[in-house]
Parts: C-alpha cells; sequence; structure tokens
C-alpha cells in the first residue's frame, strides 16, 4: 500500500482518537468495539492508536531529534547500518558505568572458532560490574515496590535494595563460594528475588533461573545441567488463594545447599540448609570486575531435543534489555513498570534491568495476575507501563475483573505468545485507549526482542511495526528466499547485536542457530562502521511473521508461530518432544505427537494431543485427564491439554521424523 493511499486510513485513525476521547464515558467497550469495526470495515488494518503530543517527549523523539532525523524508519535504518555508533550510543543514554574503557564496540578478529560476525567481541578492553549499572538512581527514590494477593504492599529505596544486595554478595562468599561460581533460583519474583539475582551478579558468580512451577525433575535436571552449588528459594507463597509449597520440592529434587526465605512454623529444614535471615551477610564484598563477557546468569529455553538448551547471560545481556526498554518501551525514571512474568522465564530479569538501569521503579506481585488483587496493585503502584501475555488479557475479558479501575497505564507491551486483537483492543480500552499496545517477541537467546513496535509508529492491536533498534532482519519463504506484500516467511537475524548469545551450555551453539542457514548476499555500504557487509551468515530463530500491510514508512507483522516443534503455551517456551516423553509413558498410548494449535481468531496456542491408542481401552474424557495430571505432575501445572485426538499412526517421513506440523494444519 502506498502512503498517498494509506492518508484515508490514518484520517480514521484521527476519527477513532476524537470519538475515544468524546464517547468513553457512557459507551461500553462493546459499543465502542462495534464503531471501530465500522468505521476500518474496508481497510486492510485497523488503526487503533496513533502517535500524540505526549510521543514528542519519548526517548526515541529525542533521541531522533539529537541526529536531525524526522521519521522513525530513518533511524531505525541508521541504527542498522551504523550499529557501532548505535550501541555507543545506548550505552552513553543508558549511562552505563565502566571501571574500565572500552578499546572500541566491535571486535570481529576474535581468533575465536566461527570467526567474524558469528563470534564477535563487544567492548574490548571494558572491565565493569554491570549490577553498578542498577543504583545510579537518588538512594531515596523507590527502586522496588512489591504486594501480594492480600494487597500487602511495601516500598523498598535504591539504597535499602543496594543494602541487601551487598548482604546477599557477602552471605554467599561466606559460604565458601568463588566467583564463577553458580547459584540456582526458585523461588516467585519478590524482593528477595531481585536482591538474590543482583547479589549473586554482583559477587562475580552466575544466577541459574529455574521457573517455581517446574516439577521437582524438572529443578533436579537443570541442577545438573548447571552443575549448580547452592541454591535460594522460599517455603511457601500464596497463589491464585493456594498455598504453593515450593521447599518440598526443592527437597524431593536433593538440591544442594539451600536458602531458604520465610520458612514457616514448624518447617523442618534439612541441616545444611539455613534460613534467609541467617544467610545474609554484612556488605562486606564490593563489586566483582571482570570483562563484559563475563558469565552473570544462566536460563533456560527449550529447543526440540529432550533436554532443555542451557543458555548463558553475559554482562553485555543487560544493556540489551535496557536499550530495548529505553527505545521500545519508552522507560523513564518517572515510570512504574510491572511485567506479568516469573523469575524462571527472561521476562523477570529483563524487566530488573529495563527498571533499574532507567532508573524507574520496578512494580512486582507475588501472586496471580489473573486477579482483581492484582488490577488493584496496578491501581494502587501507578503503574505506568505494564507488559502482560495474551493468555492473561483473555482471563481478564471474559471475568471483567479488570473494570472500573483507575489505571494509570501509559503503555502496554505483551510478549510470550501471539495476541489476539480483539483482546487486546479491550487492553486498550481499560487505559481508555491512551495507551498503545507494544508487541515484543524475542528470546532468552536474545536478551529481549528482535520484532517490536515503538511511540513514534500507529498500532494495530496484535501486530508488530519494526524490528528492534540495532537488529535487521531478513524475512524468507522456504521456496523462493523472498517474501512479498502479504505473504509469510521464516525470520532470521543478521549478526552481531550485543545481547545475541554466542555460545549454550549443554548444545552447538552454531548447530543449533547457523549450521545450513542461508548468508546474506549484501547490506547498505554507507556508515557501516568496518563491518563486513557480504556474506553474512543468517541466525534462525524459528519463527513465522505474515507481512500484513504498509502504512507509509511502517510495516505490520503479524505472528504465524513456530516454525520448528518448539512452542509457546501460556507464555512459556516449551519442546513438543519434553512434552511426548512424559505423555507416552502412560499405558493407554503407544505414541503421542503434541502440537501447537492456534485458534481461527488467532491469539495464544493451545495444546493438542494425538496418541496411537494400545489395546487398554480408555474413553477420551477419562484419557486426556489422566494425562494432564502427568504433564502437571512431572513437567509443569501451566501447560494445559485442549483437546486428545486418537490417531491409526502418526504422519512420518521417509527418515521416520514426526511431521507435527501436518497434524498441525
Amino acid at each position: 500500500m502506498h502512503s498517498n493511499a494509506t492518508q484515508p486510513l490514518l484520517q480514521k485513525a484521527k476519527v477513532w482518537r476524537s470519538i475515544t476521547k468524546k464517547a468513553y464515558d457512557f459507551l461500553s467497550f462493546d459499543q465502542l468495539k462495534r464503531i471501530y469495526d465500522i468505521l476500518f470495515e474496508h481497510e486492510p488494518l485497523p488503526i487503533a492508536w496513533i502517535p500524540d503530543e505526549a510521543s514528542q517527549d519519548s526517548n526515541l523523539a529525542k533521541a531522533m531529534k539529537k541526529l536531525h532525523i524526522q521519521a522513525y524508519a530513518s533511524f531505525y535504518q541508521w541504527s542498522v547500518e551504523h550499529k557501532e555508533q548505535f550501541w555507543q550510543m545506548a550505552i552513553e543514554q543508558l549511562d552505563i558505568q565502566l571501571d574500565h574503557p572500552f578499546d572500541q564496540i566491535l571486535q570481529t578478529d576474535t581468533g575465536l572458532e566461527n570467526p567474524g560476525l558469528e563470534n564477535p567481541t563487544w567492548l574490548p578492553g571494558a572491565r565493569l560490574n554491570i549490577v553498578r549499572s542498577c543504583f545510579k538512581a537518588k538512594p531515596d527514590k523507590t527502586a522496588l515496590m512489591v504486594s501480594d494477593e492480600n494487597n500487602n504492599t511495601k516500598s523498598y529505596t535504591y539504597q535499602q535494595l543496594d543494602s541487601l544486595t551487598r548482604q546477599v554478595a557477602s552471605g554467599l562468599t561466606a559460604l565458601g563460594l568463588q566467583p564463577k561460581d553458580r547459584v540456582v533460583m526458585y523461588l516467585p519474583l519478590g524482593l528477595e528475588a531481585v536482591a538474590a539475582y543482583l547479589g549473586i551478579i554482583r559477587a562475580g558468580m552466575a544466577a541459574v533461573l529455574v521457573a517455581d512451577s517446574f516439577s521437582a525433575q524438572e529443578l533436579s535436571k537443570r541442577i545438573a545441567i548447571s552443575q549448580a552449588k547452592a541454591l535460594i528459594t522460599v517455603d511457601e507463597y500464596q497463589y491464585n488463594g493456594k498455598t504453593l509449597s515450593v521447599y518440598e520440592k526443592v527437597k524431593a529434587a536433593q538440591a544442594p545447599q539451600t536458602i531458604v526465605v520465610s520458612p514457616a512454623g514448624g518447617t523442618d529444614l534439612r541441616e545444611e540448609d539455613l534460613k534467609w535471615e541467617e544467610f545474609l551477610g554484612e556488605e562486606k564484598v564490593d563489586y566483582y570486575i571482570s570483562d563484559p563477557g563475563h558469565m552473570i546468569s544462566l536460563l533456560f529455553s527449550s529447543g526440540t531435543t529432550q533436554d532443555p538448551k542451557a543458555i548463558p547471560w553475559t554482562q553485555l545481556t543487560p544493556i540489551k534489555c535496557a536499550t530495548d526498554a529505553f527505545f521500545h518501551q519508552d522507560v523513564h525514571p518517572g515510570d512504574v513498570l510491572t511485567w506479568t512474568t516469573g523469575m524462571g522465564w527472561m521476562m523477570g530479569p529483563w524487566t530488573i534491568f529495563a527498571a533499574l538501569i532507567n532508573n524507574a521503579t520496578l512494580a512486582l506481585f507475588t501472586g496471580s495476575a489473573a486477579s482483581k488483587a492484582f488490577g488493584r496493585f496496578v491501581e494502587k503502584a501507578g503503574v505506568t507501563i505494564l507488559g502482560t501475555i495474551p493468555s492473561l488479557v483473555k482471563v481478564w475479558r471474559s471475568a471483567q475483573m479488570m473494570e472500573n479501575l483507575s489505571w494509570k497505564v501509559r503503555l502496554f507491551s505483551s510478549t510470550g505468545e501471539p495476541s489476539q486483537a480483539e483482546d487486546y483492543l479491550y487492553l486498550m480500552w481499560l487505559a481508555r485507549f491512551k495507551a498503545p499496545v507494544i508487541e515484543y517477541c524475542g528470546g532468552t537467546e536474545i536478551g529481549g526482542g528482535y520484532l517490536t513496535g515503538s511511540v513514534m509508529q500507529p498500532a494495530s492491536p496484535a501486530t508488530f511495526t519494526t524490528p528492534a533498534l540495532g537488529m535487521q532482519l531478513v524475512f524468507r519463504d522456504e521456496a523462493t528466499g523472498q517474501v512479498s506484500a502479504h505473504e509469510a516467511g521464516e525470520v532470521f537475524i543478521v549478526p552481531p547485536s550485543i545481547g545475541l548469545s554466542q555460545q549454550l551450555l549443554n548444545r552447538d551453539h552454531h548447530e543449533e542457530y547457523y549450521a545450513g542457514t542461508p548468508t546474506l548476499g549484501s547490506l547498505p555500504r554507507t556508515g557501516s562502521g568496518g563491518i563486513p557487509l557480504e556474506g553474512i551468515p543468517l541466525r534462525r530463530h524459528g519463527d513465522s511473521y505474515l507481512k500484513v500491510s504498509q502504512v507509509q514508512d511502517t510495516i505490520f507483522y503479524k505472528s504465524r508461530g513456530r516454525t520448528d516443534d518448539a512452542m509457546n503455551l501460556g507464555g512459556i517456551k516449551v519442546s513438543a518432544v519434553e512434552i511426548e516423553k512424559i505423555l507416552n509413558e502412560h499405558p493407554a498410548v503407544t505414541e503421542t505427537a503434541a502440537v501447537a494449535v492456534a485458534p481461527a481468531g488467532g491469539g495464544p496456542e493451545q495444546l493438542v494431543v494425538f496418541y496411537v491408542p494400545t489395546q487398554e481401552n480408555l474413553s477420551k474424557e477419562v484419557l486426556k485427564k489422566q494425562l494432564q495430571q502427568k504433564l502437571s505432575e512431572e513437567l509443569n501445572p501451566l501447560f494445559r491439554i485442549k483437546d486428545v485426538i486418537a490417531k491409526e499412526s502418526l504422519p512420518r517421513t521417509a527418515s521416520n521424523k514426526l511431521m507435527r506440523r501436518a497434524l498441525r494444519e
């Protein structure tokens, strides 16, 4: 669609904004939705939000003005053609604290295996501890607000959080742990989790993040992969009105020495374990200073084999987190940021760095976000930036639990799974259509997003509008290698970028992301800062997108899900093989195939299990219930089976590989 053809569409978007301002107080969501549908009925894409006057005060607008760039598309192009200058700008803007400056931004002649853009060295010569960059704000500024399902809300200043972080670092050192040792974190995202995470990194160690929803068996597997020497957990906590016993799973997993937060009265700790208060030290340990490539964290992401990929985060990764938050989520020091996530997923540490490096306030709710209590917390804490997942928004809408609250949200962001447009129009309605939804797709091995949105572009619910700044993407059709308008294709990342992983603990990194991928023939030749422009290897990620439309310089994309055997269930990435391994143990099935199916109207994927039955005669309802129980107990209770379907045999290729795509279709 050419720009001259988009003028009526943008005019309609302005009409929509005027309607919502005048009619919001006396028309219901359904009534406004009908007006929205009629207004955009003959348009290829409805526009629910357009940049307003406040957008001119955004971080993006100020950066563009500094470079004398008028259009966002031109700024994005500058960021990929001048990657080194872009990342230097980001580092300076974020005021990343360096104990020794870098010699240059990027070095590609590293002497490593698979050298060049696949394995570059960022910031050679620099020395730092990235946690120092989390404590630049004034000591008495509120760093953290935490609450639970009983609305017990407490606030902590940057000085208080810094002090607790130092105590954690001292406590770990007193246990005899050394820099580069690994400590598992198996607890909800709250005060202790933030302090423990930053304290581990402050002491030069690596935090191993495991979601506390995972079973003891899965915890044990991740402890073994990481070779962790200690673990931090909670005894129990309230979630969705129920008491979750976390420490019991730690004991069942035969975990190493464990620090337990708030053990309940009468709880018997193992002889070698410590209560949190006994563990905390006297703030004697200072920052451990190391190079930018020093590992600070280990996260897990399911691939298509049985064991989860162990993905290291380095001191560079938080720079990617905070840069995305600064430019795409537009985080300012005056913002209060929350995300409906947990400590075991990348958005947990991402949110910590996004808020604290940008000198903002981090708001955390330790109970179920599918509750009125969470909505009241958002109201009470004055949350201005709210990140969430589509499954949760669907619950909010169906239960109408977030209505009649005075939210101050000025920007929503969404990640983890494909969105449903109508649900996300409803989400915008909750904030009087004043807040856009910034879709944000990335990965643990990216340290943030690669496809997202911005406050300088129009927003249409459930669509993306830009690659992340500093990151170039290529969309390829399997047959032709090209993707035209209104066609879907697999996305590939053009390295290098700060944040991209360069190693895996338990997998061959090159085989996982680069082996067999095409190369990029050429890039624009102006101002590339010495980066070679031909033969660049493309990095696979496994997602597919549809180019929906173009409005002036903005291209809109919609998610088409995964191209491999991984899936997103409730915002959690898991491989089909992990699920099938557990379900295949049931005596009533010969084999299973787990596939994620997107609903007809779009939105979060749903788990469907195809199975070949044995002679044991079970009804569909009984089998589904029993398979669900196995999945909940042995992998994760958050994974819900939508349907089970019997087949005489499962489709396979000539090489006997299961054809999940055929089942999905």
